[in-house]
């Protein structure tokens, strides 16, 4: 926990939440700073996490990785899709995306199809893996954050991204207050 404090300055709630469990807490933190440095890209990564973080419909993660989206350059068009769970427009994502819900639904035991698909975007057997990296290392925080019900910390940029952007889904006790998407 005090390197998570080191290196943002601060203690997150849903990291002070999971330190219940220290094992969990270091076992999370070690998976997430190893799937940071897989060959997958930074934006695909992220769009691993966020199509995770959407499907388990936890609030914390989707506003977390949002901002990552955001500075990596991913328009709002693209952001809005993955947390509304639409297809992208780019195809090479949208083949991150759709191979990530496929390993989900298969328990990891996905067809020829699927790996073809995501396969032919340049992606190799060790991006696969990576993916089924990022979906057990996220499903762990998002599981964890909703099990602990675990707040989004207070920004001003919240209610920005309540009221004007079309990337926040709202769940169900989440951050926005009146249950419609904004």
């Amino acid at each position: 926990m005090e390197a998570v404090r080191r290196n943002l300055g601060h203690l997150p709630p849903a990291v002070a939440r999971l330190a219940a469990s220290p094992h969990t807490l270091d076992g999370f933190l070690q998976l997430s700073a190893l799937f940071e440095r897989t060959t997958l890209d930074p934006v695909a990564r992220e769009v691993v996490i966020m199509t995770v973080a959407a499907r388990n419909e936890c609030h914390v993660c989707v506003v977390m990785h949002t901002g990552k989206l955001r500075a990596l350059g991913a328009g709002e068009t693209a952001v809005a899709a993955l947390v509304a769970q639409r297809p992208l427009d780019d195809e090479r994502l949208e083949a991150v995306r759709r191979f990530t819900l496929d390993v989900i639904a298969a328990s990891g035991a996905v067809g020829d199809e699927s790996l073809a698909a995501f396969f032919g975007q340049g992606f190799t057997p060790q991006n696969a893996l990576e993916v089924v990296m990022g979906i057990g290392t996220y499903t762990l925080s998002t599981f964890a954050n909703r099990l602990t019900r675990a707040p989004l910390e207070p920004t001003a940029d919240l209610a920005v991204t309540c009221q004007h952007s079309a990337a926040l889904l709202v769940f169900p006790g989440g951050p926005c207050s009146n249950g419609e998407r904004r």
